[in-house]
C-alpha cells in the first residue's frame, strides 16, 4: 500500500497554529508519518517542502491537512482541488462546517491517516467564467459560493439572470450569491437562504438585501448554468469566489456560473451525520448550546 504523504496547510496567523508546528514535526517523525510544510517554513523544521503555487510540487502528496477553520480549507482548496488532493481539516476556529475534527484530536487524526483508515467524500464545486464578447477573461472555482456585489453598499446593483439559457429575473439588490449545497451554510445562510444537504447536486441563488418583493432564494439543478450580466444604470460590481475577489465586472461583460469539471474531495475518518451536527455547529458559532 502506498505511503501517505500529508501536506500541512496551516493558518499561521493563529497563535495556536504557530505553537503547534514544531510539536507536530517531532510527533510525525517519531510516529513515521510523512509530512510536508509550506516552502517558507519547511527548512526551519527539517521537513520536506511544497509550493502551493506550483502544482507539480504537490504531486508527491497524497493528502492535504489544514490547521485553522473553514477559511483555511477554502484557501487550500484553491490549490489542491485541481490536482485531485483530498482535504481534511482540523478546526481551530469557530464553526468548522468543513472540518473533520477539532484540535485535541489532531494526533489521533494523523495516526488514522498514516494507517489509511479513512474514506473519501466528494462534493460538487462551482466554476465561474467572466466573458467579454466571445473571450473568457477570467476563470475561477469555489467550494462554497460565487458572489456578485456592489463595490459601494449604498448603491444597488442591477443584475439580469438567465438560467439554462432562459430569462429568469432581474435583481435590483446589494448583490447576488450563487452557492453550492456545501456553501448553503455560509454567506447564503446569512442572507436568508436555505440550509441544503451537501450531498445534493444543486446551486442556490440568494439575493442580498433585494429591493423587490419577487426576489427570493431559488434552488436549481447543478446541471443548469447561470448567466448574470449588469443592466443600466451601471454600478461597480465585484465578483468573488469563496471570499477572494477575482474580477470587477464591466458593463460589457457577463458571468457564467456552472458545475465545476472536478469535485472537492474530503477525507473522512467516520461517517458524518449531517442532521446531527449542523445545528450544533451553528449554535457553536453563536456561543450557545443545544437545550
Amino acid at each position: 500500500m502506498e505511503e501517505e504523504r500529508i501536506g500541512i496547510f496551516p493558518n499561521l496567523q493563529k497563535e495556536q497554529v504557530r505553537e503547534v508546528m514544531p510539536k507536530l514535526a517531532v510527533f510525525c517523525q517519531k510516529e513515521g508519518i510523512s509530512i510536508a510544510y509550506p516552502k517558507e517554513i519547511a527548512g526551519a523544521f527539517g521537513v520536506p517542502a511544497y509550493d502551493q503555487e506550483l502544482p507539480d510540487s504537490m504531486r508527491h502528496l497524497t493528502l492535504a491537512l489544514t490547521l485553522g477553520g473553514d477559511g483555511t480549507i477554502l484557501r487550500a482548496a484553491r490549490y489542491v482541488t485541481p490536482v485531485g488532493l483530498p482535504l481534511i481539516g482540523i478546526n481551530m476556529g469557530k464553526v468548522g462546517f468543513l472540518t473533520e475534527a477539532s484540535f485535541p484530536d489532531l494526533r489521533k487524526v494523523l495516526l488514522a491517516l498514516r494507517d489509511h483508515r479513512y474514506s473519501i467524500e466528494k462534493r460538487s464545486m462551482l466554476q465561474l467564467k467572466v466573458w467579454e464578447g466571445n473571450t473568457v477573461i477570467c476563470k475561477a472555482h469555489a467550494i462554497n459560493d460565487m458572489v456578485l456585489e456592489s463595490a459601494d453598499r449604498s448603491r444597488l446593483t442591477r443584475l439580469r439572470v438567465r438560467i439554462a439559457g432562459e430569462p429568469s429575473a432581474n435583481f435590483p439588490s446589494d448583490g447576488l450569491i450563487i452557492s453550492s449545497a456545501t456553501g448553503s451554510t455560509a454567506y447564503s445562510l446569512s442572507a436568508g437562504g436555505p440550509v441544503v444537504h451537501p450531498s445534493l447536486d444543486v446551486m442556490i441563488l440568494t439575493p442580498i438585501c433585494p429591493h423587490a418583493l419577487h426576489a427570493r432564494p431559488l434552488v436549481i439543478p447543478m446541471k443548469d448554468s447561470i448567466e448574470v450580466e449588469p443592466y443600466p444604470p451601471y454600478e461597480d460590481i465585484i465578483v468573488s469566489a469563496d471570499g477572494m475577489t477575482v474580477a470587477n465586472l464591466q458593463a460589457t461583460q457577463r458571468v457564467v456560473i456552472e458545475k465545476c469539471p472536478f469535485d472537492a474531495r474530503f477525507a473522512r475518518l467516520s461517517p458524518v451525520s449531517y442532521y446531527a451536527t449542523w445545528q450544533e455547529r451553528l449554535l457553536r458559532n453563536e456561543g450557545q448550546t443545544i437545550v
